[in-house]
């Protein structure tokens, strides 16, 4: 699996050159658009109300002895807690409503990469996309938030909380990776075929969406070029694992 995750990343390298060459660009705008929006308004109600919950939760605190100290922790925890919800968000809702858009883009790769215009794709609409889309991020948001919650609680203990934060940033990474490769996999495979898929190329995955998550993180240019690159890398390692036919671990 680590073999994966370091040969999807390095899929990143070529992407400004496919989407330079095949001139894909103006296939984007809509698509960061979204992105930007999305993740102004996420990541601004998460540092709006990170103090507020904070002070919430104090609240619960009826002692006067260390009052002060308990309602800077649970500001702390409130905040973190926030911003990794916050980031699930952003990227389950840019990725559900940008399918439509990413999809003739991961076709067009595709095209470049095998040499191929005419492929017996399977016929989905600009609405079916769309409703995909949504489809498979709905599945795995309700999965990642049932995991991030108790994750970053475990966090918090000494030691544990080491493994515990890795493991969060991981997690988040193979949901990011698999909405990624999904804009190619629609045209090849059904829903649970493609979960099925993802599943079995786990390191492909992660390594896509490590590649994502610290784009994102990167201030403003993060919102505008994370699409762009994770989604032609992606589409770059999914051609390639369609076609030796033997999805690997």
């Amino acid at each position: 699996m680590i073999n994966n995750i370091f040969k999807a990343l390095g899929y990143y390298s070529q992407s400004l050159a496919i989407i330079s060459k095949l001139k894909l660009w103006k296939y984007f705008f809509i698509p960061i658009t979204i992105s930007v929006l999305v993740g102004v308004l996420i990541f601004g109600l998460s540092y709006t109300f990170s103090n507020d919950l904070g002070h919430f939760i104090a609240a619960v605190w009826k002692w006067d002895w260390g009052k002060k100290t308990f309602e800077v922790i649970s500001t702390f925890i409130s905040g973190i807690l926030i911003i990794a919800i916050g980031l699930v968000l952003y990227k389950h809702i840019v990725m559900a409503f940008s399918a439509p858009f990413m999809s003739p883009v991961s076709e067009k790769i595709e095209a470049y990469l095998t040499g191929t215009e005419n492929h017996q794709y399977r016929k989905t609409t600009f609405t079916e996309q769309l409703v995909r889309g949504i489809r498979i991020n709905i599945r795995n948001l309700g999965k990642e938030l049932l995991y991030t919650i108790p994750i970053i609680l475990f966090s918090f203990i000494p030691v544990i909380g080491i493994f515990s934060s890795i493991l969060l940033f991981l997690m988040q990474a193979f949901y990011a990776g698999f909405g990624n490769m999904d804009y190619t996999l629609e045209r090849h495979f059904n829903y649970k075929e493609s979960i099925n898929f993802v599943k079995q190329s786990k390191g492909l995955a992660i390594g896509n969406g490590i590649g994502f998550l610290l784009i994102v993180l990167i201030p403003v240019v993060g919102f505008i070029l994370v699409l762009p690159l994770s989604v032609t890398a992606a589409s770059i390692q999914t051609t390639q694992q369609i076609r030796t036919k033997l999805p690997v671990k």
